[in-house]
């Protein structure tokens, strides 16, 4: 049974690579498009569905058409699909909300897209050419969230489209001429994958010992959760004894919101650094345990680069290097008998923090109407959240996989957050209340606080947080933060069960700015140290770690992911990379044969 599908994957694959090197189709990239419009390039889905796609993410108004021009082969009738699909059909809703259709030369076609059950290829309708260009729109019907990852134009009416995202890689190559093989990007001293805090202040700093750094980000713009896409405030105090230079990059980035246009002017400016902002890490080189080089492709032209070096540093937040190159990695709660952890549940379950998309309101003069969404989840007086704008409360995917189940999570807030602001809108008592206001802000970036936990030699738990539990000889990352448990409100769970989208806090060591004469002894934070030996992979021996993806327990990480710490360790992971360049030693060895030197980097 197994040669069998083999071979009609095989015959599909052969089938469809058969029609792309014919003159009698064209494949058009959605990200790839001339004009955006209304639309945005959403990357986060990439490795699960198979590529970017463009999102109309309209807050409930129709967006203005993408639009592209393309040159056919060949005069006369051509068919037209494109890759996209109903994205609420997970919850049973049968007529789709984010719908479109695509228009030739200014002419609608007949179908409306965006009504599979899954992503999948739809027909748009055809047209007939009298010439060899046309110009090609996404047309937008609701401003609810439609996406299309690609079109094909075909002169075939029933094409060998693929389907399996393998196929659907070999495809594109082959439909965009692009080469079998990534181009070269050049040989680097150290290799940061992500520009969140993290990795920015691994870049800055590495770049400032003297090393040749390549950032990748698969954004266009930096500072990940830190960024103007989702601007979570930065936290965590910094420059502490005896470390006091630690902190120094991050201090002079931090919010980089606030910041974005000096940031890239540091990241483009600085000889040693190589930024290549909207670029995606999706493969390795291995060499053993060795990662020898990472392919990313750009989120909208398709273009693969490979970057070779001696050392990597995963700030994916989401571990991704890591991930690909086999490393060790934890997902979900340990269990109070493995890690002894007061906190920890007393068996080992799934459930992360989880992941939030914020949103607000503005006031205006006159009532502004929203639609009636019956795709959405369904309130009444007592479900609903009579509130005006949302942030880290309004959170989703305890219960889910954070990386294969990403779509989905992000797309349940947008069910949430539409639903509730609907009924808000237009059933619930206090409407009049909510008449004059208008949605205006909804990240469509999910802002994640946990996935995978890269294993390193030393993984750090609650004790550690607690004081004095075990004493580290490398410790050296201050970390202040309180203990900051996040659980979904008894309200929402009871509405809502398994599929929650609003939490409470649950604070251990509150470090919110309330004076410590206000707080009980056991609110009062115990500065801790994070080991030098969470910062790299216990077996891939030339990554390093930093940010949210380090060796820490699920019970640590609540406290350890805050941005200015996390910032702290990608300096404290430069300097070591520094080290190893220096010595021609691992990152482990850097630990065992030159620790004093990394500490006392970062005295006086």
């Amino acid at each position: 049974m197994k040669r069998a599908c083999s071979i009609l994957l095989f015959s599909l694959l052969a089938c469809s690579l058969a029609f792309a090197k014919s003159r009698d189709a064209v494949l058009l990239e959605a990200e790839a498009f001339g004009e955006h419009g209304g639309w945005v390039v959403d990357q986060q889905f990439m490795d699960q569905m198979g590529s970017p796609y463009l999102l109309a993410h309209g807050l409930g108004k129709p967006v203005a058409n993408a639009k592209t021009s393309v040159k056919l082969p060949k005069k006369g009738q051509w068919y037209v699909f494109a890759r996209t699909w109903n994205w609420c059909a997970p919850w049973g809703v049968r007529e789709g909300p984010g719908v479109f259709r695509i228009a030739v030369d200014g002419q609608p076609l007949e179908n409306v897209l965006g009504t599979g059950k899954q992503w999948g290829w739809e027909y748009a309708g055809s047209f007939k050419a009298d010439r060899k260009e046309a110009t090609l729109e996404l047309c937008d019907l609701t401003g609810f969230e439609g996406r299309c990852d690609a079109v094909v134009l075909s002169r075939n009416p029933d094409p060998a489209l693929p389907a399996d995202i393998k196929q659907l890689q070999a495809f594109r190559k082959k439909m965009l001429g692009l080469p079998d093989k990534p181009r070269s990007a050049g040989n680097f001293d150290l290799v940061v994958v992500g520009a969140g805090t993290a990795g920015l202040s691994v870049a800055i700093k590495g770049a400032r010992e003297g090393l040749k750094v390549a950032l990748i980000n698969d954004r266009p713009v930096p500072g990940g959760n830190n960024s103007t896409e989702l601007r979570i405030l930065a936290s965590g105090k910094m420059n502490v004894a005896p470390y006091d230079s630690l902190g120094n990059v991050i201090r002079d980035i931090q919010n980089v919101y606030d910041k974005e246009a000096k940031v890239i002017n540091m990241l483009e400016s600085d000889q040693n650094i190589s930024y290549f902002p909207s670029m995606h890490v999706f493969s390795v080189r291995m060499d053993g345990n060795r990662i020898v080089s990472a392919v990313a492709k750009h989120i909208e032209t398709s273009e693969e680069l490979e970057f070779c070096s001696p050392l990597f540093a995963d700030c994916s937040g989401d571990g991704n290097l890591g991930y690909l190159a086999g490393a060790e990695y934890r997902v979900g709660r340990e269990m109070r008998a493995d890690t002894r952890e007061t906190l920890a549940p007393d068996r080992p379950d799934n459930m992360v923090l989880g992941a939030s998309t914020p949103w607000g309101t503005t006031l205006r003069q006159e009532d502004v109407p929203f639609p009636v969404c019956d795709w959405a989840i369904q309130f009444n007086e007592e479900s609903c959240e009579k509130v005006t704008s949302g942030s880290n409360w309004w959170e989703s995917g305890f219960w889910h996989d954070q990386v294969a189940e990403a779509e989905y999570i992000r797309d349940y807030l947008f069910r949430a957050i539409y639903g509730n602001w609907s009924f808000l809108k237009n059933q619930s008592a206090d409407k009049a209340d909510y008449s004059k206001l208008e949605l205006t802000r909804l990240s469509f970036i999910a802002g994640k606080r946990e996935s995978r936990r890269l294993i390193g030699d030393v993984f750090f738990t609650q004790q550690d947080i607690e004081r004095d539990y075990v004493k580290y000889d490398d410790a050296i990352v201050y970390g202040s933060y309180s203990i900051d448990q996040h659980f979904p409100t008894p309200k929402n769970t009871f509405f809502f069960p398994r599929e929650e989208f609003i939490s409470t806090m649950k604070h251990y060591f509150n470090d919110l700015g309330t004076p410590r004469r206000y707080l009980r002894k056991d609110q009062v934070p115990p500065p801790y140290m994070i080991p030098y030996r969470c910062l790299y992979s216990v077996n891939v021996d030339n990554m390093f770690m930093a940010g949210r993806n380090v060796s820490v327990s699920h019970i640590a990480l609540s406290s350890t992911r805050v941005q200015n710490v996390t910032g702290m360790m990608g300096e404290v992971v430069a300097v070591a990379a520094a080290l190893c360049k220096k010595y021609n030693c691992s990152p482990r060895e850097v630990y065992t044969l030159h620790l004093q030197e990394l500490l006392d980097a970062f005295k006086g």
